[in-house]
């Protein structure tokens, strides 16, 4: 099972999938309370779950089963964009994710076409 299919569980057809071990232990309170926080309507109860990550899954399932409508919602998730820039900084100075950002901030952007003629492949 995958996020998905529990988000739509509890927003679209009510039909309890936490029947056992297995179900429960796949179910990522998480995930579909990321999911459920793309609706206006659901965001307060994704945020009450996530104020109490002590519940039990079926619990936490069955509070979100039983106390958002029924509705079909469609949202799109965003997705993390690719900075090519902060990929050139990373392989140049040999830096992670954090410092090259913080490199990224204050390097000119003759600097990073500098660099980015330096580790041109060419082919």
């Amino acid at each position: 099972m995958t996020p998905f299919d529990y988000t739509n569980a509890i927003t679209q057809n009510k039909k309890q999938l936490i029947v056992d071990e297995a179900t429960e232990k796949a179910y990522s309170p998480f995930m579909t309370n990321r999911g459920l926080s793309y609706f206006v309507d659901c965001l307060l109860h994704a945020n009450e779950m996530n104020i109490n990550p002590h519940l039990d899954k079926k619990l936490q399932f069955d509070y979100l089963i039983n106390s958002i409508r029924a509705a079909k919602r469609y949202a799109k998730w965003g997705k993390r964009k690719e900075d090519k820039d902060l990929e050139l900084v990373r392989e140049y100075y040999g830096y992670n994710h954090r410092r090259a950002k913080e490199a990224l901030s204050i390097l000119s952007s003759e600097q990073i076409e500098m660099i980015r003629r330096k580790l041109e492949k060419g082919g």
